[in-house]
């Protein structure tokens, strides 16, 4: 398993290193033959209003899925116990999932009910950072509904950013303030959003109850 150490803001040191080694690796223990990869980012934020002010988060590639914590306190290495207890819990969630996907006769359906929204944003002003902060890079292999929901929640993320493998589209999946799911589609032509006659199309995801079965 390869375990790659970043640090933002903060020198990486030995006694660091040791125990993220020592943490994450007990953490991913009884995992690993289904993970390939974990990078860890440590940060320590400049602004001394943000509070708290260190923060751990850790990435898992396994299997072609990406599960992802992070946890933030005023101590790192008390942010490090944190974020590699809620990966390990992650992990679980992903075998077991695995586990009922293949022991499910057929699998869940997606059941899909399709909002027109005409205005994105409403009297909002939309406003972008000053500056950006991060960019990151990762692989967009074709997903379903299903697949991409699990990756939602296996990220940790309000959304998560996938392509269509019927459409070829790239989506956004993201969880709902109501409760719920949405998705976002891409305009086929200029502007920003899909949908039937050029309006914005959202679609409100409601996954089907399992079977006492496999509860």
């Amino acid at each position: 398993m390869k375990l790659v150490i970043h640090g933002k803001n903060i020198e990486i040191t030995d006694a660091i290193r040791e125990y993220v080694h020592q943490k994450i690796e007990k953490a991913v223990s009884h995992f690993q033959s289904i993970t390939n990869e974990v990078d860890v980012h440590l940060s320590v934020a400049r602004n001394p209003r943000i509070n708290p002010r260190q923060a751990a988060e850790v990435t898992i590639y396994a299997n072609g899925s990406v599960i992802r914590a992070e946890e933030s306190s005023e101590n790192l290495y008390a942010s490090i116990d944190l974020v590699a207890d809620k990966i390990a819990r992650q992990l679980r969630k992903y075998k077991e999932r695995r586990q009922d996907q293949k022991t499910q006769a057929q699998p869940a359906e997606v059941v899909v009910a399709e909002l027109v929204v005409t205005d994105l944003i409403g009297d909002r002003t939309p406003e972008l950072p000053n500056e950006v902060v991060r960019t990151k890079y990762f692989s967009m292999p074709p997903m379903t509904l299903a697949e991409a929901l699990d990756q939602l929640q296996l990220v940790g993320h309000d959304f998560y950013m996938f392509r269509n493998s019927e459409t070829g589209e790239i989506n956004v999946i993201y969880e709902r303030n109501h409760g719920g799911y949405g998705v976002i589609h891409p305009r086929n032509g200029n502007g920003h959003t899909n949908g039937k006659n050029g309006k914005a199309t959202h679609a409100n995801i409601v996954m089907p109850e399992k079977s006492p079965s496999n509860k």
